[in-house]
C-alpha cells in the first residue's frame, strides 16, 4: 500500500520523503547507520513540488529544432524524473526508457553505446556522479559533443570530462571550479541563450568574412584584364589601399553585431571539423557577388571611356582626365557595390527583410562611414592627387548608384533559390 502511494505520487513529478523512527536502547553507544538505521517504524510520507522554471519548456522546445538533445541524467525516482521530463517536453508521451543506475551498472560500454543510439528519448534515473562521467565518456567516443550540468563536488569530475561543463551558480565551489561556464541564475534556458549566441557569433564571422571577401574580386579582375587586354590600370593601389583600409572598415564591423537570423536555431549543429573559411563561404563571397562586383565596376570603366572617345589600344595617360574619370568609377563603383553587399550580408540564408534591413543600426552608420570617405577622396581638392580622382558628374552616380540594388537583389535572389532547393 505504502509503495502504491509513493508511486502516484511520484508518478505526478513530486520528491516523496519517507520518514520512520526507533526509540533507541540508552545502553546504546556506536551510533553507525547500520546499528540505527533498522527495524524502524513507518510514520508517514512527504511529498514536495519542485516545479520547473516557466521557460524551461520553451527553452527545451528550441533545443530540438536546433539538433540538440537532451538526456536527462537524475538521482530522482524513475517516475518522478519521467513525469518532470513529460512536464517539459524532454520525452513525448510513453516513448521513453527510464535505466537505473543498478541496471546501467551491468551495462557494457558497447551496450550503452547502442542504447543511446536506439533509444531517442532515455532517462538515467537513480544515478551517482559516476554514472554522468561514464555516460559522458561514451558519448564522447562516438564523437558527440557533450554538454554536462552539475553542482555537487562528486560532479566535478563529470564536468572537466565532457565538452563543457556547466555548473550551477547555487553549486559547490568545486563543481565551479571543474566546468566551464557557470549559470549564475541555475536557469535550464540560459543555456539555450548561449547556444543561440554562439551561433550567431560564428555566422556574423561568416557574414564579415564574404563581405571583405568579395570586394577583393572586383579588386582583382581589373589587374587580369589589364595583363590580357593590355588596358590602362583600372584602378590604382591607393585607391585599393583606400578600400581595404578605409571605406570597409566600420561596415565589416557592423556585421559582426548583428541580430541573429529567424532560423539560427532551427538547423543542426555545424558539423566539429567544419572550417569557419569552408566552401559556401568561397563560393558566395569570391564567384558570386566578388564576380556580379566585378562586372559592374568595369562596366562603369568602359563606359566612361567610350563616352570620352577611347577605343581599344589606344594610349592614355595616367594623368588624363579620362583616365582620372575612368579609375574614379571603378573606385566608386566598389564601395557603392560594396553598400549592397553590406545590406544582403546581414544574413546567410533568410531574406533580410525578415530581420528588418535597418533592423542593426551599426549598419548604418556604416554605409554613412564609407560614404563620407569616398565623397572625401573624390571631391578634397587635397586628397585628389594621392588617390588619382575626378569629380564625377550626375550621370556616372546614375549609373552607379544602380550597383546597390543590383547586387542586394541578386543575392537575395539567391538565398531565394537557396531556401526553395534546400
Amino acid at each position: 500500500e505504502i509503495i502504491k502511494v509513493h508511486d502516484e505520487l511520484a508518478s505526478q513529478g513530486l520528491r516523496i520523503l519517507a520518514m520512520a523512527y526507533r526509540n533507541l536502547p540508552d545502553e546504546l553507544e556506536d551510533y553507525r547507520p547500520e546499528n540505527i538505521e533498522k527495524n524502524l517504524i513507518f510514520v508517514g510520507m512527504t511529498a514536495l513540488q519542485d516545479p520547473p522554471r516557466e521557460n524551461v519548456k520553451e527553452a527545451v522546445i528550441e533545443c530540438k529544432k536546433a539538433g540538440i538533445r537532451i538526456i536527462m541524467i537524475t538521482g530522482d525516482y524513475g517516475l518522478t524524473a519521467a513525469a518532470i521530463a513529460k512536464e517539459i517536453g524532454i520525452v513525448q508521451d510513453d516513448n521513453y526508457k527510464v535505466i537505473k543506475g543498478k541496471e546501467l551498472d551491468k551495462l557494457s560500454d558497447n551496450e550503452l553505446k547502442e542504447l543511446l543510439k536506439t533509444e531517442k528519448s532515455i532517462i538515467f534515473a537513480r544515478t551517482i556522479p559516476k554514472h554522468k562521467m561514464r555516460i559522458a565518456k561514451v558519448l564522447e567516443d562516438e564523437e558527440e559533443i557533450v554538454a554536462m550540468t552539475g553542482d555537487g563536488v562528486n560532479d566535478a569530475p563529470a564536468l572537466k570530462k565532457a565538452d563543457i561543463g556547466v555548473a550551477m551558480g547555487s553549486g559547490t565551489d568545486v563543481a565551479k571550479e571543474a566546468a566551464d561556464m557557470v549559470l549564475i541564475d541555475d536557469n535550464f534556458a540560459t543555456i539555450v541563450k548561449a547556444v543561440k549566441e554562439g551561433r550567431t557569433i560564428y555566422e556574423n564571422i561568416r557574414k564579415f568574412i564574404t563581405y571583405i571577401f568579395s570586394h577583393e574580386t572586383a579588386e582583382i579582375v581589373p589587374f587580369i584584364l589589364m595583363v590580357l587586354l593590355g588596358i590602362p590600370l583600372p584602378i590604382t593601389v591607393m585607391q585599393i589601399l583606400a578600400i581595404d583600409l578605409g571605406t570597409d572598415t566600420l561596415p565589416a564591423l557592423a556585421l559582426g553585431r548583428g541580430p541573429p537570423e529567424a532560423d539560427v536555431m532551427e538547423k543542426p549543429p555545424r558539423p566539429p571539423h567544419e572550417r569557419l573559411l569552408n566552401l559556401p563561404v568561397i563560393l558566395r563571397g569570391y564567384l558570386f557577388i566578388g564576380i556580379i562586383e566585378a562586372i559592374l565596376v568595369m562596366s562603369g570603366y568602359f563606359w566612361v571611356l567610350h563616352n570620352g572617345g577611347w577605343t581599344l589600344g589606344k594610349p592614355l595617360s595616367f594623368t588624363d582626365p579620362l583616365y582620372l574619370k575612368a579609375t574614379t568609377m571603378v573606385f566608386a563603383g566598389i564601395v557603392m557595390a560594396q553598400v549592397g553587399n553590406l545590406l544582403t550580408c546581414q544574413t546567410m540564408r533568410s531574406s533580410v527583410f525578415e530581420i528588418g534591413l535597418f533592423k542593426n543600426r551599426w549598419i548604418i552608420w556604416g554605409i554613412l562611414f564609407e560614404l563620407i570617405i569616398l565623397l572625401s577622396i573624390i571631391y578634397v581638392p587635397q586628397l585628389q592627387p594621392i588617390f588619382g580622382t575626378t569629380p564625377l558628374g550626375f550621370k556616372e552616380w546614375a549609373y552607379l548608384i544602380s550597383f546597390i540594388p543590383i547586387v542586394f537583389m541578386a543575392d537575395e535572389t539567391r538565398k531565394l533559390v537557396f531556401r526553395h532547393f534546400s
